[in-house]
């Protein structure tokens, strides 16, 4: 038990620095944020989390939108000169929808966890 919460622990703090990497840039950077909320997601599962619902709902979103993102682009984009009306944008919604999902969990994640551990104190 006590190897897997150390590779629980590796490998969770490797999803939270790809969505950290990731936000740098969100365009180029969207993969990056797909994988480390699929891997979230997977964490919180195979450990019962009480997020596990919101890391598996935010990884849906991301990926949705990520995929509509790449489809607009191989049609030539949105708006401008390109066939595609501005309203088709709505499809990258779950993107960016999705992403606010999962930083304000993790965000909460750690100011319960802090607050816990000064009650102890």
């Amino acid at each position: 038990m006590k190897h897997f919460e150390k590779w629980y622990k590796l490998l969770w703090i490797l999803a939270v620095l790809f969505v950290i990497i990731g936000t740098i840039d969100p365009l180029e950077g969207s993969v990056l944020i797909a994988a480390g909320s699929i891997l979230l997601a997977v964490l919180a599962r195979a450990r019962a989390d009480r997020h596990k619902l919101n890391f598996q709902l935010s990884a849906m979103l991301i990926v949705v939108g990520v995929a509509g993102m790449f489809w607009l682009s191989s049609l030539g984009g949105i708006g401008g000169g390109s066939q595609t009306s501005m309203w088709w944008g709505i499809t990258i919604l779950p993107y960016p929808l999705g992403w606010l999902l999962l930083i304000s969990t993790l965000i909460y994640r750690f100011v319960s966890r802090k607050r816990s551990k000064q009650e102890v104190l």
